[in-house]
Formats: structure tokens, sequence, C-alpha cells
């Protein structure tokens, strides 16, 4: 796609040879969407494994009496002490996107920080609209802090992570949390997360851009609100909290040339204004889900590096 805009070169000429960086978001027939998605996931390079990280896959009880599908990852390497935890909700716009799509960054998140990582296929919109996969995320977020000693984790060190959707999922989880009095949770990292629908940002005008663009941010929000009330709740757009004290510590990833800039910037000075430690990385010349359709490139696996050992980090035992 030809466009006024300094992609970084590698990036550009992944996203030139890849079929994502021609797919038109905003025009869609979801379930062809869903699979070609599938489909092309499977062009994107290895690895599919990690001998560091061992993989199960179970369901636990959803919040309507739904079952919610989840991969639990576990650093191969025996144990000595209980691990810290990741609790992870996949990206997808709230539509697409299953336990597979971010295979690769719980792995890495596993093998990095030492951390038992439960990802999260939660139920997806129009299907099912708001509130009910936020629901799903926060019951796994229970469920994984309830059954500690069954997965061998220290319920302490439990934080909270996703990419784009699965940002406004962690980001909307951990509100959820402080409100509810739930969960303890010590850290969220937030990749080019979705936080506000009212999509009133300067980035939001890149209608031109590779992957995701403003008009595909706009489809977006309208499949995964569905009938909400016009008071759009801040568990489905976190930017719409007014009080964003006594949140667990954040990094938050952006992407130059995303839509979502703008928001992720302001809700992370936003978390800094209210006290919140977050830590925040624009990475330039990048594309919304740059990490996941260009992995291969310097620029994604430069970003991924410092994203998780900022987990690492966070989840190293006092």
């Amino acid at each position: 796609m030809d466009a006024p805009y300094a992609i970084d070169p590698e990036l550009a000429e992944i996203l030139a040879a890849s079929p994502m960086g021609a797919v038109d978001l905003a025009n869609v027939d979801i379930p062809v969407l869903r699979a070609v998605l599938a489909e092309n996931r499977s062009l994107l390079p290895p690895p599919e494994v990690d001998p560091r990280v061992h993989t199960h896959e179970r369901t636990i009880p959803g919040p309507d009496g739904n079952e919610i599908p989840v991969r639990i990852y576990r650093p191969a390497a025996a144990p000595t002490e209980p691990a810290p935890a990741l609790v992870y909700f996949h990206g997808g716009a709230f539509y697409m996107g299953d336990l597979d799509t971010e295979h690769r960054n719980c792995l890495r998140a596993t093998a990095d920080a030492g951390c038992v990582t439960v990802s999260v296929d939660y139920r997806l919109s129009p299907e099912h609209p708001f509130p009910a996969g936020v629901e799903d995320c926060y019951a796994a977020l229970t469920w994984t802090t309830g059954n500690a000693a069954e997965l061998g984790i220290d319920a302490g060190r439990v934080a909270v992570g996703g990419s784009s959707a699965g940002g406004a999922l962690a980001a909307a989880v951990t509100l959820m949390a402080r409100d509810r009095s739930g969960p303890a949770i010590c850290y969220q990292t937030l990749g080019y997360p979705v936080i506000d629908d009212r999509l009133e940002t300067p980035s939001c005008a890149y209608h031109d851009v590779p992957v995701f663009t403003g008009p595909a941010a706009k489809l977006m929000w309208n499949l995964y609100l569905g009938d909400s009330p016009s008071d759009v709740s801040p568990y489905a757009a976190p930017g719409r909290a007014s009080d964003l004290s006594g949140l667990p510590p954040a990094y938050v990833m952006t992407a130059e040339f995303d839509p979502l800039r703008d928001e992720g910037i302001d809700y992370a000075v936003r978390l800094q204004r209210a006290g919140v430690p977050a830590e925040l990385h624009n990475f330039p010349g990048t594309v919304h889900g740059f990490d996941l359709v260009a992995p291969q490139s310097a620029v994604a696996q430069r970003a991924v590096a410092d994203r998780f050992s900022a987990l690492a980090a966070a989840l190293a035992k006092p």
C-alpha cells in the first residue's frame, strides 16, 4: 500500500508481501475474515514451539455458565518455588482471534519472565457483545488466583496483559479488580491497546495506513458495544474511567502509524498523573500489530524483547 508514511523499511517490505498488508478491516465479512486470518497464520515464520516452555489446554468455568478455553504455558525447567503468573488476552478487535493469535507472545513471556501464562479464549463480538468478553477475562483472572496452589503460582505476583483489544481487556480487568475488591494484580502490560471508543485523538485520522485504520476502529467499537447505552462503561473503554488511582504499574507500547497511538499514550500519561508507575514506549516507523504480522523484523524483535524484559523485572521476586 502506497501511503505518505515513513514506515520502517524492513517492516514495509514484509507488509507488502503479506496478505495482512492488504486486508481492509473497515469492510469485512467477519466469518470470511476469521477464516482468512486462520489460514494466513500458517504463513508466519517459526517458531511455533519453544523448548523452554510446555503448554496444555483445558476449559475453566465462565461467568454465565459457559466454559472458557485456556492455554496454560509453563517454564520447562522444574520449579523450586511458586512461579509468578501472567493472565493474557489476545488481540483481534474484539471480534476475531483465538488461543493461537498471540501464541508467540505467550511463549516469549513465559520463557523470558519465568512465569506461568494463562492465555484466555474469551467470547467474541458481535455474537457476544460487551460485557461478555471482559467478564470472561475477569473470570479467568479470579480462577487463576483461586487455583494458585494447583497451578504452582504465587498469587501475590499475578500480572495481566494483552495487545490491541486484549490490551483493552487487560486494562479493564485491572479496573474491575480494583472496583470489586478482587484479586491483587501486580502489573499490566498493554501492547498498542484499544482504550477509547470516542476516537477523537489526532492519530484516529490515519485512514490509509496498513493493517488497521481509523474506520476499522469505528467498526470494531460498533460490533463490540452492540446495543450498549450511549453512556459507555469504562470496563468497555478504559479511557472513560475518571479515576485511575490505585491501579497496578503499567507498561504501554504504542506504534507510530497506528490510529490507536494517541489514546495509548494519553492513557499512560493519565496513569502517571494518577500516581501509577507507567512505562511508555512508542516505536517509530511501526503500524498496529507490527510484532504479530512481522515478527521477524528487527523493530518487532526489539519491541518484544523490551516488553517482556520489563515483565520479567516486574514479576521478579522481591
